[in-house]
C-alpha cells in the first residue's frame, strides 16, 4: 500500500529511486514488493520505473455503493450537462471531504480542479456544503470545530457564517460556492437525500466560469435532478427487497 499510495495525480511512473525516497522502504524490499505488485497486475513495469495499472482501475469499478449510484445517476447527469452545457459533478462524503465520483464536461468545461477519483475539502465546495449541511452532525461540528484555510480570497473561513450557510443549504435545499475554492468558477449543489430516512447519499452540482455563469439559474434543474436520482434509488432498493 505504501508503494500504491507513493503516486500522485501527477506521476505517469517512477523510478524505483524515487519510490524507495517516498516510502522509506529498503531498495531491496521495495523491488520485491514492486515486482509482486506486477505479477498482481496493480503495476507495470517500464524501461525506467513503475506504473499504476489497469488492475487497479478493474478493483475501482467493483467498489459497489459508488458503481451502482454511478449507474443509476449517470441519466440524470448527463441530462443536466445536455441542458446546462457546463461541468457536471457527482460526489460523495469520504471522510470531511469529498470524493468524486463522476465528472462530465464539454469543450468549454470550467477550469476546476476536481477530477474522477479526486477529494475536496467539504467546507470550500457546493458538493461538500450539501454533504456537511445533511451530513450527521457529528461531521459538522467537527469540520466547524477545525481552522477552515483559505484557498482563495473568498472562501468562507469564519466557522459562524459557514454554519449559516449550512442552515440556508438545510432550508432551500440547494448549496452554492462562489470562488470559494477556485477563483473563477461557480457552483450550484443539491443533496441526493435517502427517501426512507432523509439521510445524505451524495451530492450533484454544476459549475462553470463566474464570467457566464449564473448558478441561481439551475439551482431548480440541479435540485430536480438530486431528486430524481434519490427516486431512482429508492426505487431500485425497493425492487430488491
Amino acid at each position: 500500500m505504501l508503494i500504491l499510495r507513493s503516486f500522485t495525480v501527477d506521476d505517469a511512473e517512477l523510478s524505483l529511486a524515487e519510490i524507495v525516497r517516498r516510502t522509506g522502504l529498503h531498495k531491496a524490499t521495495a523491488h520485491r514488493l514492486a515486482g509482486e505488485l506486477v505479477e498482481q497486475r496493480l503495476l507495470d513495469r517500464s524501461p525506467s520505473g513503475y506504473r499504476l495499472s489497469g488492475g487497479l482501475f478493474e478493483l475501482g469499478m467493483l467498489a459497489s455503493v459508488e458503481r451502482s449510484l454511478l449507474e443509476l445517476a449517470m441519466p440524470f447527469l448527463q441530462d443536466l450537462y445536455t441542458r446546462t452545457q457546463e461541468t457536471v459533478h457527482l460526489g460523495v462524503l469520504d471522510g470531511t471531504e469529498v470524493l468524486y465520483v463522476a465528472k462530465l464536461g464539454g469543450h468549454r468545461q470550467a477550469s476546476s480542479p476536481s477530477r474522477t477519483g479526486g477529494r475536496m475539502p467539504l467546507y470550500c465546495t457546493g458538493i461538500g456544503k450539501s454533504l456537511l449541511a445533511f451530513g450527521e452532525p457529528g461531521l459538522r461540528r467537527q469540520v466547524l470545530s477545525r481552522p477552515l484555510p483559505r484557498r482563495t480570497p473568498r472562501t468562507v473561513v469564519a466557522p459562524g457564517l459557514l454554519a449559516r450557510q449550512l442552515d440556508t443549504v438545510r432550508e432551500t435545499g440547494v448549496a452554492f460556492e462562489i470562488e470559494e475554492s477556485t477563483v473563477g468558477i461557480a457552483c450550484v449543489s443539491a443533496p441526493v437525500l435517502s427517501v426512507a430516512d432523509n439521510s445524505v447519499i451524495a451530492a450533484i452540482s454544476v459549475t462553470g466560469p463566474v464570467s457566464r455563469f449564473r448558478p441561481d439559474v439551475h439551482a431548480d434543474a440541479v435540485r430536480a435532478a438530486a431528486g430524481g436520482i434519490a427516486s431512482t434509488l429508492h426505487r431500485r432498493k425497493a425492487l430488491r427487497g
